[in-house]
């Protein structure tokens, strides 16, 4: 594969399953309130508050953004939203967002100004929450081929497309060091993290990526994408953990999110989780659950190579 490859959806001959608004809410809110019927609650509130401006029109960019009013105590997200099981998952990502300002909306005005690394903790863990739920559910073999395939592309991404980036950022600014960059030397940092990060796996890579990708450009924020893969390990293994724990994990969450501004995330995991994050246990629970998807995927497409 070449790395565009990589990100083209894959396609069978059945039907992709779309998803209208109101059931890609009703989904939302069925598989909350499984885990938290106070996280249920809140997006019940933001559907019908109409906190969510989702329609998919010409000219709008694909994604989704959340943003919060602490003085109205309220929150908004601007996405499109395409009835495709994704974009249901980018919905959910953008509510844990909005669910976790909602949660430390009484704590101490200091105390709700959290880190990156926290802030895609809890929409990381929403959108996983749908993303497994999608899969459990999928009537056909073919749609759990898919969804599986969308679901294992978001380990990709945080494990090998942001590590590569990562790789990249770190060596450019070694390189700023001496003067300025060129476009080729840019160039060949970008093809060499990229080979590193996916492994050397590909035939074909992305020298170019560095001068598409805004994030890059975003100059106050150095390392933009790495608090994405911490907080997608982070959530992968709360989320290992409350399917252990049932029912009662949804204060110890909760209490986890509204300390968030308070402390480190080590703290956090302390306090909260009981667990030492300066051990490797608690980050290999969370690759497991990305391990066991790439394993069955592997069982169900046997037959299709």
């Amino acid at each position: 594969m070449s790395f565009h490859d990589v990100f083209a959806p894959l396609t069978l001959d059945s039907e992709p399953k779309k998803y209208t608004y109101q059931e890609g809410a009703d989904f939302i809110l069925t598989q909350f309130s499984k885990f938290s019927p106070k996280m249920a609650s809140f997006a019940k509130h933001a559907f019908e508050q109409q906190w969510i401006e989702a329609e998919d029109r010409d000219n709008k960019r694909p994604g989704g953004f959340c943003t919060d009013f602490p003085l109205e105590r309220e929150s908004r997200i601007f996405m499109t939203y395409d009835g495709a099981p994704g974009t249901v998952a980018t919905l959910a990502h953008e509510l844990g967002h909005a669910f976790h300002s909602h949660v430390i909306r009484d704590e101490p005005f200091e105390n709700t100004n959290y880190a990156m690394n926290v802030a895609e903790t809890a929409s990381t863990f929403a959108e996983m929450i749908i993303a497994d739920a999608s899969v459990k559910e999928a009537t056909t073999k073919e749609e759990k081929i898919v969804l599986l395939e969308d679901k294992i592309g978001r380990s990709i991404a945080f494990f090998m497309d942001i590590r590569a980036r990562f790789l990249f950022e770190t060596r450019f600014y070694e390189a700023r060091k001496d003067g300025l960059v060129s476009a080729d030397q840019l160039n060949t940092l970008m093809e060499e993290a990229q080979r590193e990060a996916f492994k050397d796996a590909l035939s074909e890579y992305h020298p170019q990526f560095w001068s598409s990708k805004l994030h890059f450009y975003i100059a106050e924020v150095p390392f933009y994408n790495f608090p994405y893969t911490f907080g997608y390990l982070f959530s992968l293994g709360i989320y290992h953990q409350a399917l252990a724990e049932g029912s009662g994990y949804e204060d110890k969450y909760i209490a986890l999110l509204q300390d968030t501004g308070a402390m480190t995330t080590e703290q956090l995991a302390q306090k909260h989780l009981n667990i030492d994050l300066t051990k490797p246990d608690f980050w290999e629970s969370a690759l497991e659950i990305a391990v066991d998807d790439v394993k069955e995927f592997l069982e169900l497409t046997n037959d299709l190579v």
